[in-house]
């Protein structure tokens, strides 16, 4: 009798044995390859299965080439990762997505010029097979470096700047900030001013162009606030703008984030909400339910998005062209506006 810790791993050759196939159509078959039959595939899958085999991503990295493991680089302060849900919503979802396809996600985090060039080398290095970049900033040569070391990269927003050739998988942010611009309008509020993050960042940018155009030639230059997106920048813009114009009587907040913290300088300031100033936010990321009161907010797809952008570099990574993915966001009615 062969005791448990007596039981030596199964091998490639054993699933070859119990497939009744060669170890080399094994082989193929684990590493993706293709000139299988479907009856011997299906023959090694449930050897696979019977006997126990597990793949070793060593071997299987030698054979192919691959790493097995995708980045996920994030060019932000590294508390944000634990103050802004939305990066840890796409973080867990792209984790899921890796996990399905039995591969590992690194996570790398690139808050200062400084740290660029051992990212870049890190991956260059290929230690992982391509690059999930959840943030990008118009001024950051990451970018840049990796597609032009043919590094396979998908990014999270459309990118700003001549960056056409990198696939993205984003939502329409013009279209997203109308709509919210449309829902405070229609609900009878004439001085909207707005919030928005950074003019380097897509969101930042794209936000303020969807409200401007939506409001027209109501839009005031002096209700605008650019700010990062934090809690504590979102308090300080409504401070400021409060300052400016004690007339507001909504305000738009291009995160939940800056929302909350909106809010907050608002209730310091006396103010109610939403019985004096409606507030709105953007991304749903599980602050706006909790907030009180409960915030109207664009919703994004977090999950759909980080599986769509483990898609899109997976295809890359096989060689193919990886098409960009633009999707739709929902505009969620609570309390606040």
């Amino acid at each position: 009798m062969v005791l448990p810790s007596e039981r030596r791993r199964p091998t490639i050759r054993d699933v070859a044995e119990v497939a009744g196939v060669s170890h080399g159509t094994v082989s193929r078959v684990i590493n993706g390859g293709r000139w299988v039959s479907e009856e011997a595939r299906a023959a090694v899958d449930e050897a696979i299965r019977t006997t126990g085999y597990t793949v070793s991503h060593a071997a299987r990295a030698l054979a192919t080439g691959r790493a097995s493991s995708v980045a996920f680089l994030l060019t932000e302060p590294q508390h944000l990762l634990f103050a802004d849900p939305t990066f840890a919503l796409l973080l867990r979802g792209a984790t899921e997505a890796l996990a399905q396809r039995d591969m590992t996600l690194v996570l790398l985090i690139a808050e200062h010029p400084s740290q660029y060039a051992n990212i870049e080398r890190y991956v260059r290095a290929g230690h992982v097979d391509g690059v999930l970049l959840i943030s990008s900033h118009e001024s950051n040569p990451l970018l840049a470096a990796l597609t032009e070391a043919g590094v396979p990269t998908v990014c999270t927003g459309v990118p700003l700047g001549d960056r056409a050739h990198v696939p993205t998988v984003s939502v329409d942010e013009e279209g997203s900030a109308r709509e919210m611009t449309r829902h405070l309008l229609a609900g009878g509020y004439e001085r909207i001013a707005v919030i928005t993050g950074p003019d380097d960042t897509p969101g930042g940018r794209y936000r303020l162009v969807g409200f401007r155009e939506e409001m027209g030639d109501r839009f005031d230059p002096d209700l605008v606030e650019q700010d990062v997106y934090s809690s504590d920048a979102g308090a300080a813009a409504m401070t400021r703008l409060l300052e400016r114009a004690p007339d507001i009587d909504a305000v738009f907040a291009a995160s939940d984030v800056m929302a909350v913290g909106a809010i907050a300088a608002l209730r310091k300031a006396g103010r109610r909400v939403p019985e004096d100033v409606a507030v709105a936010g953007f991304d749903d990321s599980g602050l706006a339910a909790s907030t009180d009161p409960p915030l109207t907010t664009m919703r994004q797809p977090w999950s759909e998005i980080s599986h769509r952008m483990v898609e899109v570099l997976l295809d890359v990574i096989g060689g193919g062209t990886g098409e960009s993915v633009v999707l739709p966001t929902t505009l969620v009615a609570r309390a606040s506006a």
